[in-house]
């Protein structure tokens, strides 16, 4: 039986390692093939794409993390057990070595196969699915991945790649320098200065000085599995909730689904601490959690993922349509779902910048809340997510100041918040009143405030501000191929009645309900113009789009 080096609970050892029977053996066999495997055989390291699943029969093999200092053991497996994590599914690069350790043999599958036997047997595809999953977590919680990220908390950069690999659910090993000195002699070997904090180790070999969330992505092969080769039934533009329910829905039913995601899976919601009103959560989940669920249902079905790249335009004038993007692709798509979201506006303060990932912050996940300590911080906006990260935040800092510029919490925030908010003490309300100045070297030291209703004007030696005020939606790369309203969100179905004469609609029916201006062009989420903002809403945007879709295909 497979069990790891590591000690994991009975429980969760026996779901994240388990042993298959002989019947269900019988049933992974038509799809694999025998392999004799010798002492000392390498099945795959870390880097390998397109890795196959195997299933021991006889002998065993051990799965390793080679690091700086040699090799550290995860797991050994033995006759019953089986190989793979979410990579398996996903089609990313290997994070680990297999290597034979008794003879024996194995039955070797496809990923292709895998995913074919997970689909119709849906027995092995709970067993594979909840194995996978769990061994994932185990590697983020032991930071055993093939990356290791030093920097410091006062650094915005290592903020905004922390976040990145957090939200993708890529293990990795934090390292802050400014309590742990002890691989100063790794930064004097590589002859790395503080200028060039942080420094990421990619699968023990390549240093990135200072990186982009692109050179990271680039370095750990996140998207080495997406080729632009082949034209896609649908290419979904946003990996928020509305994107990843289309994602799944479509994947499931048969589409070639691409989804392309400017940073990370989750979207605004992503950044949620806790969502308590959604449906079939009584003790609510946060938001990179359902991202990550959402996700690895998607991948399952075998949808594939592009994280880490912008649209930078929609080639409207041809079809099937090009979506170019920034890492130099171009994608073609039969149909196109926009899910691209909307930003938190940004306070017309003049420094604002500077203070980004230093004091500024637009989302209260875990990551933020450690950085903020027991401090006191400033929540500015009075939606759903302001409400949600002034609670999540009074749980541990000194005191929460939430900022409001209009005289009371919005119209759309949920009754059992706004409770929640007014009866929590460590929550302090400041209604009609914005931020007018930032100030400190290089971390925000003071935060200088205006009451607009008596004009009284105060500094605040608050070093925390999270800005979750309004938003404007992502749509400057669609100016000219859709219609969009007077903010910019995208027009669809009845509500282009007005204005579809100006865009020279080519077809003899009306746009479908979600289909924008663009025939097979869809707009799903807070990117459209009248949406319902709530989670729960997008994910039904996003899965009646495909519904839509596949009568769009019906016609080409």
């Amino acid at each position: 039986m497979s069990s790891p080096i590591t000690p994991l609970s009975p429980e969760v050892q026996a779901e994240a390692f388990p042993r298959l029977t002989a019947e269900q053996i019988r049933r992974i066999r038509p799809l694999s093939t025998v392999r004799q495997v010798n002492v000392g055989d390498i099945l795959f390291e870390p880097g390998d794409s397109d890795v196959p699943f195997f299933v021991l029969l006889s002998g065993s093999m051990e799965i390793v993390q080679p690091d700086h200092h040699g090799e550290r053991t995860i797991v050994t497996h033995e006759a019953g057990g089986f190989t793979g994590e979410m990579t398996t599914i996903s089609g990313r690069l290997a994070l680990v070595r297999g290597r034979v350790t008794q003879a024996g043999e194995f039955l070797q599958m496809s990923n292709h196969d895998l995913r074919t036997l997970v689909a119709r047997d849906a027995e092995l595809s709970e067993i594979f699915m909840r194995a996978f999953i769990l061994r994932r977590v185990a590697l983020i919680d032991r930071g055993l991945g093939n990356v290791i990220l030093l920097g410091s908390r006062h650094s915005a950069q290592t903020l905004r790649l922390r976040e990145f690999l957090t939200r993708n659910g890529h293990p990795h090993t934090y390292v802050d320098l400014d309590t742990d000195t002890g691989y100063q002699d790794l930064l004097d070997h590589f002859q790395v200065t503080p200028e060039e904090v942080p420094v990421v180790i990619c699968n023990n070999r390549t240093v990135l000085r200072r990186p982009s969330i692109q050179e990271l992505a680039r370095c750990l092969g996140l998207n080495a599995h997406i080729t632009a080769a082949e034209v896609r039934d649908l290419v979904i533009v946003g990996a928020g909730p509305s994107g990843l329910a289309a994602a799944v829905y479509g994947a499931s039913e048969g589409l070639d689904v691409l989804v392309i995601e400017a940073e990370s899976p989750g979207g605004q919601a992503g950044s949620s601490s806790r969502i308590e009103n959604y449906l079939g959560f009584p003790m609510g989940i946060s938001g990179q959690e359902l991202a990550g669920r959402a996700s690895a249902q998607a991948q399952k079905f075998g949808a594939k993922m592009l994280v880490a790249n912008n649209v930078k335009r929609l080639n409207c004038e041809r079809r099937p349509y090009e979506l170019s993007v920034d890492c130099g692709q171009v994608i073609r798509a039969r149909t196109v779902v926009i899910a691209s979201g909307a930003q938190y506006n940004k306070p017309e303060i003049d420094n604002l910048k500077k203070f980004e990932g230093q004091g500024i912050y637009y989302g209260a996940t875990y990551i933020e809340a450690q950085v903020c300590g027991k401090e006191d911080a400033i929540v500015v906006g009075g939606g759903n997510s302001a409400g949600q990260a002034a609670v999540y935040l009074s749980q541990t800092s000194g005191k929460v100041h939430m900022l409001v510029r209009s005289s009371q919490l919005s119209d759309t925030m949920s009754r059992y918040l706004i409770q929640r908010i007014e009866e929590n003490p460590a929550i302090e309300m400041h209604y009609c009143t914005e931020i007018v100045g930032l100030d400190g070297d290089t971390q925000l030291e003071r935060v200088t405030w205006r009451d607009n209703r008596t004009g009284e004007i105060s500094t605040h030696d608050i070093r925390h501000v999270f800005i979750m005020a309004g938003a404007s939606p992502r749509t400057e790369w669609l100016e000219g191929c859709v219609a969009l309203d007077n903010k910019g969100f995208i027009l669809t179905g009845r509500d282009l009645d007005p204005v579809i004469q100006n865009y020279h609609w080519p077809l003899q029916r009306v746009p479908l309900m979600l289909e924008t201006s663009l025939p097979g062009v869809f707009a799903v989420g807070d990117v459209r113009a009248g949406n319902v903002k709530r989670v729960a809403s997008a994910v039904g945007e996003g899965s009646i789009s495909i519904y839509l879709v596949h009568r769009v295909l019906a016609e080409l």
